[in-house]
């Protein structure tokens, strides 16, 4: 045969070739043969079934016992026990869930907490939520003191206590202080009631707190004005343009009307006298009528 003729070298070679190829042919069968499920065993490599990994059937977990039927029976999840967890219904990679969140220093503070646990459905929840027991120790301290410490008297200078629906205030007389009792009255508009009552030269009605912008109407029958209560009046004929504009019912151009009329006719007697300018309509006349002196 020709091989014979070959040289040394190049027959050498073949014969390592050929060996290699009888070696790949054996470790092939051999390897399908070990992966080939035996009739007896019928096992196939492992899934993760619930947290473990092991050798099982394809469709079935590596080991199987009977089903266990969840028992009910209270229980702290901030000191259950692995046994009693399990024996509650939860898994066991839930478990190790519970027993690393401890350990991380977390706590169940209230029932609802324990409703976050990965993978408990909102039906195990509810079955479980009347036995979970939380310890005095795990709640919140604000708790605590909500029960058991007396509580601070009220700063009634700050939060002052309103008055009841038949009790009356003095609008001319209150102070701030007193007017922040009346429903409605907070330090703003106690503030403002004071601020106006100084410019008008006090209130000759009640009804004039609604000229303050936004006064809240529902406070209006907390306030009298006993009869004969003195307003503070300026004299018409001897005020200057500017201290007459002051007042909130003069305007500018009713400052200059007055003006005007005490150059051409001397004192004012009556603002009725002002009735034929056009700045002084009859309405305007009434409501400042009270603060005038002559």
């Amino acid at each position: 045969m020709k091989f014979f003729y070959l040289q040394k070298s190049d027959r050498q070679i073949i014969i390592l070739l050929l060996c290699i190829i009888v070696a790949a042919v054996v470790v092939v069968v051999v390897t399908d043969r070990q992966e080939e499920p035996t009739p007896q065993s019928g096992l196939v490599t492992v899934e993760k079934q619930g947290g473990r990994t092991g050798t099982g059937h394809s469709s079935q977990p590596y080991y199987q016992g009977e089903p266990r039927q969840p028992e009910r029976f209270p229980f702290d999840p901030n000191t259950a026990d692995s046994t009693q967890l399990l024996r509650i219904g939860l898994q066991p990679w839930q478990v190790r869930n519970i027993y690393k969140y401890r350990a991380a220093g977390g706590v169940y503070r209230e029932p609802r907490d324990f409703a976050k646990l990965y993978g408990l459905t909102l039906k195990q929840y509810r079955q479980l939520e009347p036995y979970i027991r939380i310890a005095e120790d795990y709640r919140p301290a604000r708790d605590y003191y909500d029960r058991h410490e007396p509580k601070a008297e009220r700063d009634t200078l700050k939060y002052p206590i309103k008055l009841e629906p038949q009790e009356r205030v003095n609008l001319n007389t209150a102070d701030t202080t007193l007017l922040r009792k009346v429903p409605g009255i907070g330090h703003y508009f106690a503030r403002k009631i004071v601020e106006y009552r100084e410019r008008l030269g006090g209130y000759y009605r009640v009804q004039q707190l609604l000229e303050i912008e936004d006064f809240p109407e529902s406070a209006i029958s907390f306030f009298v004005i006993p009869d004969g209560t003195p307003l503070r009046k300026f004299n018409v004929n001897r005020l200057s343009l500017n201290d007459l504009k002051r007042h909130p019912y003069i305007s500018f151009y009713q400052a200059r009307a007055i003006l005007d009329y005490r150059r051409v006719h001397g004192s004012l007697e009556s603002l009725q006298q002002l009735s034929l300018s056009k700045d002084f309509p009859p309405e305007a006349i009434a409501r400042l009528e009270p603060y005038v002196a002559y």
